[in-house]
């Protein structure tokens, strides 16, 4: 791609996209509710609440509707039942994206991504085509790295923790590991007193597509579309 495209490269748009998603409160508390529903309401015995709750609590969600949330997931809240999907797609340029939604309502999840899908030059998938392309990983990030006085012995700590990877992208250092991995490698890094800035699980690209100028666009637009329904929660692409 030309060095002057307004096409932005996927970890920009991606940031974007983050920074908007973390405005959402109704995002933000079905992600709560879930992490209850799947691993009980105690912090201490639930690693994915605990993340939800902190990603809220960064996107300046109100602790009363956390505490909502947190009640929703275990049964004593008033609103319809929500439950997880996952939708593989075509994108523009041969690219692939994962789709991850957490919805009150099958039937309009389901007519509304296909709908923007349909309307952005894109198609859903049959399960299973797509998501071979992607591994699904732990993936922790800490800015300004991990501190070089003690680099090696908290490296090794991390490795044996289960940590697959530690690399640097700009001024943050990125650590993966296994999606089961990734509670015990994120207390690695706390008792070394290292702090982190998110620690998720997500869909990392097994290989890039690089994208032309067009297409790029079209995808960003999609994706943009896609963010601004309350119905998904994340969306994972290849594109480079």
């Amino acid at each position: 791609m030309s060095g002057h495209s307004k096409w932005s490269k996927v970890k920009q748009f991606k940031g974007a996209i983050d920074a908007r998603r973390s405005a959402s409160f109704t995002k933000l508390a079905r992600e709560i509710t879930i992490a209850v529903r799947e691993g009980g309401s105690y912090l201490s015995f639930n690693f994915k609440l605990r993340i939800a709750i902190d990603r809220a609590k960064k996107g300046s969600m109100p602790k009363e509707s956390i505490d909502r949330a947190i009640a929703r997931g275990a049964g004593t809240g008033q609103e319809g039942a929500l439950e997880s999907l996952v939708y593989e797609a075509y994108a523009p340029g041969g690219t692939a994206l994962i789709i991850e939604c957490l919805t009150d309502n099958r039937n309009r999840t389901a007519g509304d991504v296909k709908y923007l899908l349909s309307k952005n030059g894109s198609s859903l998938a049959s399960t299973g085509s797509v998501i071979y392309l992607f591994n699904h990983n732990g993936v922790i990030q800490i800015p300004g790295g991990i501190p070089e006085n003690n680099r090696d012995q908290i490296e090794c700590a991390l490795i044996d923790a289960g940590a697959n990877e530690i690399k640097k992208d700009d001024d943050i250092e990125i650590v993966i590991c296994a999606s089961k991995d990734l509670a015990g490698v994120t207390g690695a890094i706390e008792q070394h007193g290292v702090g982190f800035e998110s620690a998720e699980i997500e869909w990392l690209p097994k290989i890039t597509i690089d994208t032309q100028e067009e297409d790029g666009l079209a995808l960003e637009k999609l994706l943009d579309a896609l963010d601004a329904l309350d119905d998904v929660s994340r969306v994972y692409t290849n594109a480079a």
